[in-house]
């Protein structure tokens, strides 16, 4: 590498952190996270697997033409980021890979192959030998079509070391130029991971021609020391996700990565490309569009990550701030003090505010938005900046409103929870309709659902505080899947040890002080999200449908 010293930043939150249960986004909505990726300064976007489904395809598509043809504004590097897709090892998803992101200035096509016994054995059926003639004819084909290719052995960590060699050798023999290794099931250690990199290094012909890249996986909780550990051992290239999200217990986290590599540069002597103060704004974006909210203890991003509370802690932080922080909040692009802004405040104070917080807002939005602030400044004595943006977010991230919430009236208490609730629906007429529930948001969803009429399992109900007080904003994310809804995803195409399809699950958020408006928002935000992909499903049925 021409700068040995620089470690590529490649970001799967599109692709492996949209694998989450319940994390799918509309087109719309990653388009919305490569561009904040891109601004970010990441330097690959993994933007999702385009054979796993057309509207896979037209999604990475859609990335490739929108983010990288030309460097979106405030991106902190010149150059667009690189545009990837996933491929197994055969030509139809490498077909589909190379259609998907061809569009791009700077594409890539990321194939891979099982690689260690248990793998080989019980789900490839496959012997050695048929495993490296497999990576040879597939990284040829994709070479064939673009000049940027990455293979991953998969499951490396558990692959014996000489076969992990010879595979290695074979992909880059056959053109790889990136050589990814992960730790599939998050098992190693990172003493274990750092040595195979080493390894690597060490017994690899011709390894000197691509870069090592790791992708490690969090089952143990460890899959940030493991790529550090990595980082110090001659990998220069790391896979991460926003918030760590991905499948089972997710991947290594983005934000934990850069700043351990920022913070501590003494030790590791490294950089990257990525602007940090703006990891809380994409951490933000992406927990909104995928429902999965940041635990307040997360490292970085967390709500608590720069709360004191204790008082010797209190008195070190007047004291001096390097007591018990390593470094400052707005490195991160976080904010610790309150919003000055009130029921008198004026339009462009709000918009001056919402663009130091990075969420400058075109005339229609900014209009919604202080509608909705001015609302919010009658009922809360004191804004402060999360406030603000669970407001603004609540706004932005919301799919198209079919069924809008228009009056909710409820009563509730040791007798019969009763709710009323007025919709307006397609069409704009306004529909009215009282139930009687378990307790007041069950009554609140038994209505609605007698209204929009689509059968769902409500899987998951959470609600938070945003800030505290009496008078705080309530934030509720719900999880709901349809009961009759075919699949046309079929989960073996993503996952291939799943060996069958999966039910989509759709998210829906909703920010109010009163919880129990946020809780219906939420569950009308769900539903309509499951309608808008249900719409845009028939709409392509009938565009190929045959004409009679």
């Amino acid at each position: 590498m021409s700068q040995p010293d620089h470690v590529r930043i490649f970001d799967t939150t599109l692709r492996d952190g949209e694998q989450s249960p319940g994390a799918t986004m509309t087109s719309s909505e990653k388009l919305e996270v490569a561009k904040t990726l891109s601004r970010l300064g990441v330097d690959i976007i993994e933007a999702g697997f385009a054979a796993a489904s057309p509207d896979d395809l037209l999604a990475v598509r859609g990335i490739a033409e929108g983010v990288g043809i030309t460097a979106v504004e405030g991106r902190p590097v010149a150059e667009p980021p690189r545009i990837c897709s996933l491929a197994r090892a055969a030509k139809g998803d490498i077909d589909k890979a190379w259609e998907a992101v061809s569009p791009a200035k700077h594409p890539r096509i990321h194939t891979f192959l099982a690689t260690s016994p248990i793998h080989r054995e019980h789900k490839l059926r496959m012997s050695k030998a048929e495993v490296l003639a497999k990576i040879t004819e597939m990284v040829t084909y994709a070479r064939g079509l673009c000049a940027d290719i990455e293979f991953s052995p998969e499951d490396a960590g558990r692959t014996e070391m000489e076969f992990l060699y010879e595979a290695i050798q074979a992909a880059i023999e056959a053109g790889a130029t990136t050589i990814n290794i992960p730790d599939t099931v998050g098992y190693t250690t990172p003493d274990e991971f750092g040595n195979r990199i080493a390894l690597i290094h060490q017994n690899v012909v011709g390894i000197e021609r691509a870069i090592i890249s790791v992708h490690c996986h969090n089952d143990l909780g460890l899959a940030v020391a493991n790529s550090l550990a990595a980082l110090q051992n001659g990998a220069r290239q790391v896979e991460v996700a926003v918030n760590g999200i991905g499948e089972r217990a997710g991947n290594a986290s983005l934000e934990e990565v850069v700043m351990a590599l920022k913070v501590r540069h003494d030790r590791f002597k490294l950089t990257t490309s990525v602007d940090s103060t703006q990891l809380t704004r994409i951490s933000r974006l992406v927990s909104k569009v995928t429902g999965m909210s940041v635990q307040p203890n997360k490292a970085i991003v967390g709500a608590n990550a720069f709360a004191h509370e204790a008082g010797i802690h209190q008195d070190g932080m007047l004291k001096n701030q390097e007591t018990y922080e390593i470094m400052r909040p707005e490195t991160v692009g976080a904010s610790q003090s309150l919003l000055v802004l009130g029921k008198h405040s004026g339009r462009a104070a709000f918009a001056n505010r919402l663009t130091e917080l990075g969420y400058p807002l075109a005339a229609t939005e900014l209009h919604k938005a202080f509608e909705r602030f001015k609302s919010l400044a009658d009922k809360k004595k004191h804004i402060t900046d999360a406030d603000l943006l669970a407001l603004v977010s609540d706004e932005l991230y919301q799919p198209e409103e079919l069924y809008r919430l228009d009056q909710l009236q409820v009563t509730c208490g040791t007798g019969m929870p009763t709710a009323t609730v007025r919709l307006e629906i397609p069409g704009g007429e306004l529909r009215t309709v009282s139930t009687v529930g378990t307790g007041p948001v069950d009554a609140v969803y038994m209505a609605i659902q007698q209204i929009v009429n689509i059968p769902v399992t409500l899987l998951e109900y959470s609600v938070q505080s945003v800030t505290r007080g009496i008078d705080a904003l309530g934030e509720v994310n719900v999880r709901v899947r349809a009961d009759d809804e075919p699949t046309d995803v079929d989960e073996s195409r993503i996952n291939p040890q799943s060996g069958g399809s999966r039910a989509r699950v759709y998210h829906g958020h909703g920010a109010h002080t009163d919880v129990i408006v946020a809780s219906a928002k939420a569950y009308l935000a769900s539903l309509n999200r499951l309608l808008s992909v249900q719409q845009i499903r028939s709409a392509r049925e009938a565009e190929v449908a045959p004409s009679t």
